[in-house]
């Protein structure tokens, strides 16, 4: 039999033989994909797991197992103990080797740096001097801002102020100087945040008090010449600052015992700087 009957028939059963091939074909490659990323998930897994026990070192990283913040500080304490006492030793076996060192340039330098150790702000010092004290204007200044270009940046004193004052008193020939009681060293930063100034990391509000031990009749001098203090005094006088000065017959500024070691910056890609040994 060869009419449309039989023609139907023929095409339904090469559409059911592609039909099933192509799934076949199909199937196979999702078994190979799934048989591919199987153990790469399991792999990727575990390399983080791996990676995870490394970074704690120890530490539980899993925050939500610390029922409270005094679980979580006595484990800090506990570092922070373990950690002091190594470095405890370490630092005593530093002294004991170089204890045992016997070289006469060593014992050059030793004596070098006894002697730079009063210039430098590390030992207490006793003397005459000057004390500056910086203010704020009164509140009652605050009448000046209305219809006038005057700002409350005019009104209070600010860290070049109080610098300014600081390197006046340097070029006087201060010997040691100290600001709020601090004493002040070469690795002094002077901060103004807000209306309060951060000096070693510390907020003081006006009014500021600036002492240096030196020669009076200098340390007088030089505050009285420098261009930076003579235009501060000028809007001293227009804007009501406080501005005094008081002679001291003795002051006692204790030694520095802050960190002395400095931080800076480099460009990047730029080399190291390497110092000669010999200086």
């Amino acid at each position: 039999m060869s009419g449309p009957a039989s023609v139907r028939r023929e095409r339904w059963r090469r559409r059911l033989a592609d039909a099933w091939a192509r799934r076949r074909t199909t199937r196979g490659e999702r078994s190979l994909t799934w048989r591919l990323a199987t153990p790469a998930v399991f792999a990727g897994a575990g390399v983080l797991a791996v990676t995870s026990a490394i970074s704690a070192d120890g530490i539980d990283l899993r925050a939500e197992r610390y029922g409270d913040l005094e679980s979580l500080a006595r484990q800090q304490t506990r570092q922070v103990q373990s950690l002091q006492q190594r470095a405890s030793e370490l630092r005593t076996e530093v002294e004991e080797l170089t204890a045992g060192v016997e070289d006469s340039r060593l014992d050059e330098l030793e004596e070098q740096i006894d002697l730079l150790r009063g210039p430098a702000g590390l030992e207490a010092v006793t003397g005459s001097g000057v004390t500056v004290t910086l203010d704020d204007a009164p509140s009652s200044a605050r009448d000046l801002i209305d219809g006038t270009t005057v700002t409350l940046d005019d009104l209070v004193i600010h860290q070049q102020d109080i610098q300014a004052v600081v390197n006046a008193l340097w070029e006087g020939g201060a010997e040691a100087m100290t600001i709020q009681g601090q004493r002040i060293v070469s690795t002094t930063g002077i901060k103004c945040v807000g209306n309060v100034v951060i000096l070693h990391g510390i907020q003081y509000a006006p009014p500021y008090e600036i002492s240096a031990i030196g020669d009076t009749e200098t340390l007088l001098g030089s505050l009285s010449t420098n261009p930076y203090i003579t235009t501060f005094r000028e809007y001293v006088d227009r804007y009501q600052l406080g501005y005094s000065v008081a002679v001291e017959g003795s002051l006692d500024m204790a030694a520095y015992d802050g960190s002395t070691e400095m931080s800076y910056a480099r460009p990047v890609g730029s080399r190291p700087v390497v110092l000669d040994e010999d200086l």
